[in-house]
């Protein structure tokens, strides 16, 4: 348990970190012309296709590899307490994991092809991948009440066994609350629950690698 516990601790700054370089990027390299025309707004993705795909693999598909791992840890370190959110938080986050990768590989293949189609039909090409957009935004990039709802258990039942530091558990409660509020269509709620849950990945990492054992264990 206690290896599993250190590449669990690993995985979660690492997410940290996959999201500080998401919105980095997107923040300050990502220019893509919004208001301009089709054949604009498909140069540019097509200028930046191999970019754009590393990032999206590195924030879906590896985010979701990470998470895996940080989810199985989580469960393992709590299973004993035979705590109903344990097991209903945890499945929640096997399915966040599904999910993330799922938009990674939707994301990636459908850019492809979007861009194989700008020489036979411009606007075609650009509809497809609006829908494609559409779809990774719905599944796993701007619809987070699945991975909310994970935060939010497994901090309830870190509580309840007195378990992580308490401060850190009620951080958990605003990140799963933020991310349940993404249902509303509104991108605030989903910038909040990215940011928060850096600090909250970070620093639940860092308990994993330090505290030997739960707190009120024997």
């Amino acid at each position: 348990m206690k290896g599993l516990q250190k590449i669990a601790g690993i995985s979660a700054i690492s997410e940290g970190l996959i999201y500080i370089v998401a919105f980095i990027y997107f923040g300050v390299f990502w220019l893509y012309p919004t208001d301009g025309n089709p054949a604009e707004k498909m140069a540019y993705l097509a200028e930046n296709q191999i970019l754009f795909s590393m990032i999206y693999f590195l924030m879906y598909v590896i985010f979701g590899v990470l998470l895996a791992v940080l989810v199985v840890g989580l469960y393992d370190r709590l299973k004993h307490t035979n705590n109903p959110l344990v097991t209903i938080g945890s499945l929640f986050g096997v399915i966040w994991v599904g999910l993330v990768i799922a938009s990674g590989m939707i994301s990636n293949i459908g850019l492809a092809h979007a861009i194989d189609l700008m020489e036979i039909n411009l606007e075609k090409a650009l509809d497809i991948w609006i829908i494609v957009s559409l779809i990774t935004e719905s599944i796993g990039g701007g619809n987070e009440l699945v991975g909310g709802l994970w935060v939010l258990l497994i901090s309830a039942a870190a509580i309840q066994e007195n378990w992580l530091p308490r401060s850190l558990n009620y951080l958990g409660y605003f990140v799963g609350i933020s991310g349940i509020a993404t249902i509303y269509p509104e991108e605030l709620f989903t910038e909040i629950f990215g940011l928060s849950q850096i600090v909250w990945f970070i620093w639940l990492g860092i308990c994993l690698l330090t505290q030997k054992k739960p707190q009120g264990m024997v």
